[in-house]
């Protein structure tokens, strides 16, 4: 039979890039990351839409198919 062995989990500081930091709970005591909800370009707003035209309409307009035919 395998014996049991049990997780230690322990309060965790992690430290982004941008120098935000905050604590949580893990198996390591510190964790770096590059990324976090302070610097995101998603949660700050930052970030850029890009025009969601579908594959049918550039396939159109790559080959001159979105003009009508007359």
């Amino acid at each position: 039979m395998a014996k049991q062995t049990n997780v230690e989990y322990k309060d965790c500081t992690v430290t982004c890039a941008c120098g935000e930091t905050f604590t949580t709970k893990s198996t390591k005591e510190t964790i770096t990351t590059e990324v976090c909800s302070k610097c995101h370009p998603f949660y700050t707003g930052k970030q850029n839409r890009t025009s969601k035209s579908s594959n049918v309409e550039k396939f159109k307009a790559k080959y001159g198919l979105d003009k009508e035919n007359k």
